[in-house]
């Protein structure tokens, strides 16, 4: 299964539509199945009350409220629609979290046909019920969650209408950028395994590694954001690949998703050419007359592998020759008489 690969542009557009619209470009030119965005109207999500998270602190160097933050990097609803039509034209799919009820049926009303639920939503009821009654695709982050917080979100999306085969689950980790020690990357596979769906990563690791590995494990959705300079101001650009680390990242998934194959274990035919050549026959140690019986003493293997195989060895051993045999040669079965 081709992994569905997500070039998470989120806000690093920095409220601007025309930034917006180059980091399409760049997910397009590095590959990606998607870019995604965040949709949202700050002050229906965010109280005033509201500190920045540590991260958004340090990579902004200042602090201000975190309604004051996110509200320059609210777009428009009309820019959202110039963006989708953006991506439709340059071949990649739309697609953009929502974080409000608002947002989730502007979206709707959008023609998204997949739904991706950011971390941070999967405890909120009203806007999980709103998107399972869609009966769409969803893809659910669990960044921060418990297998119980999960297993609660999942009830309310099903209860709703959408069929648990319409889900994926990202696994995730919401530190930005996040310690390799607590990428937990195999809470994945726990993930699959407790609640029988489809799942994925969504990556905030500094580099490619650990996406890779996941798509290695079995992901069938990854996640990740990208800017098109870790120097721009922000919150998330520093913990954000540059299109050529994104390329990279892509061109190594699709490598990997070759490699994982079919699962049967048999010769492939790049290798079937090198069975006789590194494989071994059995060989005569001396030269060996008509009738002479074959011993382990008169016997060896080596290579090439286009004689009686090794593995016969307890047959051929105490069986006559059956014409003069000379040292070193690979044993044929016409060269044994069975008698």
């Amino acid at each position: 299964m081709k992994v569905f690969i997500i070039a998470e542009a989120g806000v690093n557009h920095n409220g601007d539509v025309n930034l917006a619209k180059k980091l399409i470009d760049a997910a397009v030119e590095v590959g990606a199945d998607a870019v995604k965005f965040q949709t949202f109207k700050a002050e229906q999500v965010i109280s005033k009350f509201a500190e920045m998270a540590e991260y958004q602190k340090k990579n902004l160097g200042k602090e201000e409220s975190q309604l004051e933050m996110v509200k320059k990097l609210e777009l428009k609803y009309e820019d959202f629609r110039y963006l989708k039509s953006y991506c439709h034209d340059k071949g990649i799919m739309f697609l953009s979290s929502p974080f409000d009820i608002d947002s989730v049926r502007f979206l709707k009303d959008l023609g998204l046909t997949i739904f991706k639920i950011p971390s941070g939503e999967i405890t909120n009821y009203p806007l999980l019920r709103e998107i399972g009654s869609y009966r769409k695709e969803v893809i659910l982050s669990t960044g921060m969650a418990s297998l119980g917080e999960i297993e609660s979100a999942l009830d309310v999306l099903i209860e709703n209408g959408t069929e648990r085969k319409n889900i994926t689950v990202l696994h995730c980790n919401t530190e930005y950028p996040t310690p390799f020690e607590d990428v937990n990357l195999k809470a994945m596979l726990t993930i699959k395994e407790a609640f029988k769906v489809k799942v994925g990563y969504s990556d905030h690791t500094l580099g490619i590694e650990v996406p890779i590995a996941a798509a290695a494990l079995g992901a069938t959705v990854i996640e990740k954001h990208f800017t098109l300079e870790k120097s721009l101001p922000g919150p998330d650009h520093k913990a954000s690949l540059e299109p050529h680390e994104l390329k990279s990242m892509v061109k190594a998934i699709r490598n990997i998703e070759r490699a994982l194959g079919n699962g049967i274990k048999k010769p492939s035919k790049s290798e079937i050419k090198n069975i006789n050549i590194a494989r071994k026959s059995i060989v005569t140690k001396i030269n060996i007359k008509k009738g002479e019986v074959f011993t382990e003493e008169k016997l060896a293997t080596k290579r090439p592998g286009n004689g009686i195989s090794p593995m016969q060895w307890n047959k051929i051993i105490g069986r006559k020759a059956s014409k003069d045999i000379p040292k070193d040669k690979s044993l044929s079965f016409r060269d044994v008489d069975w008698g």
